[in-house]
């Protein structure tokens, strides 16, 4: 798809639950606007010298989330044309929603069923923290869901949403430019 006629004037923001491909959309999405990417998990981990996971065992979750907020409010304080990526809680702490979207009148909220997301997390599982000693798709489904279920209202405080469903990153990317370009 060609881009060039886009002007992107606000941070492009990319949200929703763990598995559901932000990152990689991210990536893809910046690459075709040539624009800078920011994994907020990537920055953290940088920022903190270890995994989110250890951020989890040594530090508490809320520990996390009180450094996810304060990376979170810099990188938007500092960025005005850049493609992000949050983590899957990101949006569901403090005030973060209500921020990002007063940064940005460009956030997307990638959707998946629970059942995809499900069989994606139980392979990825011993990565993420809050997941990672579920050992079969059923309990991993009934987390999913629960989990989905609490955060859904805040996903959905994004002003665009994006049916993730059997679709690859190029074709996810590809209906987010149809978006800025509109």
């Amino acid at each position: 798809m060609k881009t060039s006629k886009l002007l992107i004037d606000s941070n492009v923001i990319i949200l929703g639950y763990m598995g559901c491909g932000k990152s990689l959309i991210a990536k893809s999405l910046a690459n075709i606007l040539n624009l800078k990417c920011i994994d907020l998990d990537c920055l953290i981990e940088i920022r903190e010298k270890m995994k989110i996971s250890e951020i989890f065992q040594t530090k508490g979750e809320l520990e996390f989330r009180k450094i996810e907020k304060e990376i979170l409010l810099n990188v938007l304080k500092s960025s005005k044309k850049t493609v992000i990526s949050l983590g899957g809680g990101t949006p569901c702490y403090f005030e973060n929603m209500n921020v990002i979207n007063s940064n940005s009148k460009y956030v997307f909220y990638i959707k998946n069923s629970n059942k995809i997301l499900s069989k994606r997390l139980l392979k990825e599982r011993k990565n993420r923290p809050i997941i990672s000693k579920i050992e079969s798709l059923e309990h991993m489904m009934e987390f999913v869901s629960k989990h989905i279920f609490e955060r859904m209202h805040f996903y959905n405080m994004a002003k665009y949403k994006i049916d993730a469903e059997k679709k690859k990153i190029e074709e996810i990317t590809n209906e987010i430019i149809e978006i800025l370009n509109q």
